[in-house]
């Protein structure tokens, strides 16, 4: 049931993704174009996506658990460091380079456009560069 669960939500979303024009990245782009072609349609998607989001972690998060799994996966610490800083730049910096974010690019790639794996590959790339460098520096102290 899980992965029934799993693959229905994911569907969804890349519905969502898909209708809503946000796998298309010069879309995404105008949208950071301030200047020039600004398309503030992603504002309009974000803020649905928030509608939805804020009143569903309320309710499932009013729950004791989650209906899969023993405990729910939150975040330990709300520490904002170095780390969460850079990682957020990053992703923030490929996001305006490619127009691409993982959900975004994951439904697109049906439309077989080579830029869509071009991207997924740097992304997989980045991910394990990053497991690399997290297993060769030192432990961190928890918060």
């Amino acid at each position: 049931m899980r992965l029934v669960t799993a693959l229905l939500v994911g569907l969804i979303f890349g519905l969502g993704i898909s209708v809503s024009g946000m796998a298309n990245p010069a879309k995404v782009l105008n949208f950071f174009d301030l200047a020039g072609t600004w398309d503030p349609s992603l504002a309009f998607v974000m803020a649905g996506a928030l509608a939805v989001a804020i009143p569903g972690y309320r309710l499932v998060l009013a729950r004791p658990a989650p209906a899969f799994e023993d405990r729910f996966q939150l975040p330990d610490t709300r520490v904002i460091d170095r780390r969460l800083i850079l990682g957020s730049a990053t992703f923030g910096i490929g996001w305006g380079i490619a127009g691409f974010c993982p959900g975004g690019a994951l439904p697109a790639i049906g439309t077989g456009d080579p830029a869509v794996f071009l991207f997924l590959a740097a992304l997989i790339g980045g991910l394990l560069g990053a497991r690399v460098l997290q297993a060769r520096a030192p432990a961190r102290k928890p918060a």
